[in-house]
């Protein structure tokens, strides 16, 4: 891994966090609550062979996440993570769109067939499965929810 790399990773999605939430934090508090949801991966608990820089800079934004749930909640700002496994992406789309030019037989159904193959659930999530997720935390249902990381993966993740 090079230096550029890893540097446009963490870069992307750390500072991104950093600086978003930096942006919003004035608003917030002066609205005396509000919440943060930062968006990583399982692979940042637990990282598989491979998988950096992306499992370090999603390490950090769980980091991010449990340090600022500590520091924000005296203003009544919680702050949570998703962390998305295998979902019908534009990413995964794109990884098809690769595989079909060389294989025309290879439907997008073939492809997600394939990839649920690794999914206890056996299927690849939907967006909007994310969706709902983000919303509940986001809600006053979860109003005593702070500082921790929901798994969206159907399963996958080895750790909770």
């Amino acid at each position: 891994m090079s230096n550029e790399i890893m540097t446009a990773d963490i870069e992307l999605k750390v500072y991104g966090a950093v600086y978003g939430t930096r942006h919003a934090l004035p608003y917030l508090k002066k609205s005396d609550s509000g919440v943060i949801i930062n968006t990583t991966t399982p692979g940042g608990k637990a990282p598989a062979a491979g998988t950096q820089p992306t499992a370090l800079s999603r390490a950090a934004g769980i980091s991010l996440t449990k340090t600022w749930s500590k520091e924000f909640a005296e203003f009544n700002i919680r702050v949570n993570t998703i962390c998305i496994g295998l979902i019908k992406s534009g990413q995964h789309r794109a990884s098809w769109t690769r595989l079909h030019e060389d294989n025309p037989d290879y439907s997008l159904d073939d492809h997600w067939q394939k990839l649920s193959q690794v999914v206890p659930l056996g299927r690849v999530g939907e967006a909007d499965e994310a969706g709902d997720v983000i919303c509940f935390l986001a809600s006053p249902k979860a109003s005593y929810v702070t500082g921790t990381s929901v798994n969206i993966d159907g399963g996958m993740s080895p750790v909770v």
